[in-house]
Parts: C-alpha cells; sequence; structure tokens
C-alpha cells in the first residue's frame, strides 16, 4: 500500500493542506495516521478528491458528497439525486449555449439596432426562459 503524506497528496492533487485537513476534520478523507507531524493517507485518498472536486462542479454540497461515500469509503450512490442533477445540468446547458448563441450573434449580426433584429429577439427569448421574472415589490 502507498502512503503519501499530506504534502504529497496536497502537490499531485492541487487541494491545499489546509483543505486537507478540513476533510480530515469531517472525516471525508481521512488520513490513516501521522509520521511525526504530517498526515499520512493512502492510495484511494487521490481518486477520493477527484470524485469530491467533480461533485462539487456538479453542484454537490460537502455534506452531500460525503454521504455518497457512506461507511467505510464504500460508495452509498443517491442514484435518484444524481439522475435529478444531471437534469438539472442538462438544462443549465441548453441555456448556457442558448445564451452563446445570443452573444454571437449580438457580436455579428449586421443589423443598425439589435433590437430591430427578428434573429436576436427570438434569441433573447430563448435565452430569457432560463432567468426568473422580476418580482414586484408590493
Amino acid at each position: 500500500m502507498k502512503v503519501m503524506d499530506i504534502g504529497e497528496v496536497a502537490s499531485a492533487s492541487g487541494v491545499p493542506p489546509s483543505t486537507l485537513r478540513y476533510y480530515d476534520e469531517i472525516g471525508l478523507v481521512p488520513s490513516i495516521g501521522r509520521k511525526g507531524l504530517r498526515r499520512q493517507y493512502g492510495p484511494d485518498a487521490l481518486l477520493q478528491l477527484t470524485l469530491i472536486s467533480l461533485g462539487k462542479m456538479a453542484g454537490f454540497s460537502l455534506d452531500e458528497i460525503s454521504g455518497m461515500f457512506g461507511r467505510n469509503g464504500a460508495a452509498d450512490l443517491p442514484r435518484a439525486a444524481l439522475h435529478e442533477r444531471a437534469e438539472a445540468l442538462d438544462r443549465q446547458v441548453r441555456d448556457l449555449a442558448a445564451l452563446r448563441d445570443m452573444v454571437r450573434h449580438v457580436a455579428d449580426c449586421p443589423a443598425p439596432s439589435h433590437l430591430e433584429c427578428p434573429r436576436f429577439r427570438k434569441l433573447v427569448r430563448i435565452a430569457g426562459r432560463g432567468v426568473s421574472s422580476p418580482r414586484s415589490s408590493s
């Protein structure tokens, strides 16, 4: 079993030692011991850190990610929550694609005024579907 100290894990993962210490304290990526004052980590630490990073990118909280590791680091994946998150990511991708198309059109549109351009108006409507309408304050 390859054991790495906190500096090696930080260097290999790009995760600062302070974050590694925090993850250890909350039981997310537990150290397996110490050599002097330096925490030691097992071979799965880098995989766990990658999974944490991916989970955070997908919008999961550290508490949610911690629950996915389950007891003893074994995976306990909430498949329904993962499907919901995948659907939310699909919506976000569609909204961002519509926004990207609108920005590109604005950059290239030959119309004297964008507000006169039917294509621009259509793109604004599509991009605006994902935006909440302002609420009146009464």
